[in-house]
């Protein structure tokens, strides 16, 4: 293994020189609450209240996912996260035959609005919030929990929770995308528009920059493209007539919690800095509400290694301090046994004591930014800055970040970031504990978790009593309407709501919606 060098790089190509000193002119430091939140978005931070502790969940039926809810909820989680399988990111019902293979495997299957009662079966949806990590589809999943909600009596202004609905990054880093762009934009811009004038409690989007960071990019990368992905959405928002006070109050993020511990922390520092000064300065937003970067961070899946995978405890529980001593307002802790398997409830509990022991035995949840004024963090703070507003202002420069996207630029950026990452790992440059370094023979036998074989049986038997029982004039018009609100500038919700509620499937809503916009097709 190589010994460590006098002068070494962040993983962004930053200089980390042997010993730290102040710059030459050290800029004022606000403190936690002020403009530009640097510090934090709150003058007391943790000490008031800890972040929510929200672990991702999902897998199966929603039987079995509501089953992980409850069982997290007991043991002291404080808001829920549900992860969606292939089929229902994609627009496909579990009986098409594109979702063969796949249904209940990455996350839980719904098709329609009898498999959201069963997910949400005994949850308190009026005190605890729901993150639902869905993009394409967003829309018709956060339909079916407010057609749920309002079915138990609980008013779509009172819900609290957050839909992902960030579109822009799945044509560069994830992939679950089904519409053209501009589709995809009216349809994120719709579901804004309706949250914010029907539901402010719920954050109609989490801008995000985790799955750029998991596809390779440098944490420079990821706050340059992830706010260039903000401007698209807030632009678009303003263009539709809507105040950008009102919407930047709602608008979260969502980063990845690497394993450079310092410029991690520092990441999340300088994003909140251009943020607040991108909704003062472009956006003309005057209420500091509006001008906070509020954000959700997981811990990186890509870090997680099958060899040795106890190991991944210690590197998650460094990655989420990390997000704590950067400020996050919620948190989800990867489990040890993710790099073969959906963790099972003992590693999922040993994620979530992780959260709960940082933030009730280490003590710094009592200090607002600890490690605020530390000459090394705020160089490394300034300089994340600086390359972040580069590639801010090379992407206004294209057009903005559609044109980015399209033109392939972005796309390229990470694929070069990602390739000299790998380098660096196969070289043994970058060193990976228990693989390329103090490497063992063979690998470990831990338990790991099965999903049932039968969940896509199951779901199809679902999906066949429905449209056997349901009333089929009452799905044809909803679904006409549907079409011909599609074919005009109508927001979609209204009638998507009314889809759900009238028994359609998401498939079948979906493919309404693919007659009108068409299917995406990436450039060859």
């Amino acid at each position: 293994m190589k010994q460590p060098r006098e002068r070494v790089e962040t993983t962004s190509g930053i200089p980390v020189d042997l010993v730290s000193t102040p710059p030459a002119a050290p800029p004022a430091l606000p403190r936690p609450g002020e403009f530009p939140f640097t510090r934090g978005i709150h003058p007391e931070m943790y000490r008031s209240r800890l972040w929510t502790m929200r672990q991702y969940s999902g897998f199966g039926t929603a039987a079995e996912t509501n089953r992980r809810f409850r069982f997290l909820l007991d043991r002291g989680q404080t808001g829920l996260s549900c992860a969606f399988d292939l089929p229902t990111q994609m627009g496909f019902d579990a009986d098409d035959a594109m979702a063969e293979g796949e249904v209940g495997k990455v996350g839980v299957s719904i098709g329609s609005i009898e498999d959201m009662r069963e997910l949400l079966e005994g949850i308190p949806l009026e005190n605890v919030t729901l993150s639902m990590t869905i993009n394409a589809t967003a829309s018709v999943l956060l339909a079916l929990v407010v057609a749920v909600a309002e079915e138990r009596g609980v008013p779509a202004a009172k819900l609290g929770g957050t839909v992902q609905n960030d579109v822009l990054k799945e044509y560069v880093a994830r992939g679950t995308y089904i519409y053209p762009p501009a589709a995809s934009l009216r349809l994120a811009t719709d579901i804004i528009e309706h949250c914010v004038k029907e539901m402010p409690k719920w954050n109609p989007i989490s801008i995000s920059g985790y799955h750029i960071r998991e596809a390779g990019s440098t944490a420079a990368q990821e706050i340059g493209f992830t706010l260039a992905n903000g401007c698209e959405y807030l632009t678009h928002c303003v263009k539709r007539g809507l105040d950008p006070e009102a919407v930047g109050r709602q608008v979260s993020f969502f980063f990845n919690a690497h394993n450079n511990f310092l410029e991690e922390v520092a990441k999340f520092r300088a994003a909140r800095r251009i943020w607040a000064g991108l909704m003062r300065d472009r956006f003309h937003a005057k209420d500091p509400r509006s001008q906070t970067l509020r954000f959700h961070a997981q811990t990186a899946g890509s870090t997680l290694t099958a060899r040795e995978p106890e190991n991944n405890v210690t590197r998650v529980a460094l990655q989420a301090m990390a997000a704590v001593l950067g400020g996050c307002q919620s948190l989800h802790t990867n489990s040890l046994d993710e790099a073969l398997a959906l963790p099972t409830e003992q590693s999922v509990r040993i994620a979530l004591r992780t959260q709960q022991i940082l933030g009730l035995e280490t003590g710094v949840a009592a200090v607002a930014d600890p490690l605020g004024g530390s000459w090394f963090v705020e160089n490394l703070t300034a300089e994340l800055e600086k390359r972040a507003r580069e590639y801010l202002e090379r992407i206004g420069k294209m057009g903005g970040a559609v044109a980015a996207i399209q033109s392939g630029y972005i796309q390229k950026e990470i694929e070069r970031a990602a390739y000299d990452a790998q380098k660096a790992q196969d070289s043994g440059e970058a060193v990976v504990v228990g693989v390329n370094a103090y490497a063992e023979e063979g690998r470990a036998k831990i338990p790991t978790l099965r999903v049932d074989g039968k969940a896509r049986e199951r779901a199809c038997r679902r999906l066949a009593a429905l449209k056997k029982n349901r009333g089929a004039k009452e799905v044809a018009r909803a679904l006409s309407e549907l079409r011909d609100a599609a074919a005009g500038n109508a927001n979609l919700m209204k009638p998507i709501l009314g889809a759900v509620r009238a028994n359609a499937t998401l498939g079948e809503i979906c493919g309404a919606m693919k007659e009108e916009f068409g299917k995406y097709q990436p450039p060859k």
